[in-house]
């Protein structure tokens, strides 16, 4: 299958972004994440602005690579296969159906879970420490993914590898 040189240009650039932000992402993952997040580090937030700008940069990075991967590589992957995109929920179903993600509900879960770590950063520290943990978990299964679907189109050709 042939696709317009627009939406393979357009998944050339996504690609470059997905492959940053995952690269970005595993850094700030190993300066927040020797060991588990603890609630004392949590309360430490406001005065530890270093530990304060690791946990920022890591919310940001893991809710910015979600971002790109579902909600734009992932609809312009479908698009150039020729399926359906939909909604969210829907593209990420497709994705898992065709082996590209590892599951639609817990790719559901981490956005979630992000939402969690944003708005609860200030409310609640036990939320916003079994939020952190669960993210960080869960951040080698993101960059698989991404990693999939980024190997998918360098192997259809539409893309080149990093």
């Amino acid at each position: 299958m042939n696709i317009a040189r627009s939406r393979r240009s357009r998944l050339a650039f996504l690609a470059r972004i997905a492959r940053r932000e995952m690269r970005h992402l595993r850094l700030t993952d190993q300066r927040l994440f020797g060991k588990p997040f603890t609630l004392e580090q949590a309360a430490s937030l406001e005065n530890d602005l270093d530990l304060g700008e690791r946990v920022d940069a890591f919310v940001s990075r893991f809710g910015r690579l979600q971002d790109t991967v579902g909600d734009k590589l992932l609809p312009q992957y479908l698009a150039a296969v020729g399926e359906t995109m939909g909604a969210m929920i829907d593209n990420l179903t497709r994705a898992e159906k065709l082996g590209l993600i590892e599951s639609a509900d817990l790719w559901i879960e981490l956005r979630n879970m992000r939402n969690l770590m944003i708005h609860e950063y200030i409310e609640d520290p036990k939320v916003l420490v079994g939020a952190l943990n669960r993210a960080h978990e869960h951040v080698e299964m993101l960059v698989s993914d991404a990693v999939r679907i980024l190997e998918d189109l360098e192997g259809r050709g539409w893309i080149s590898g990093a």
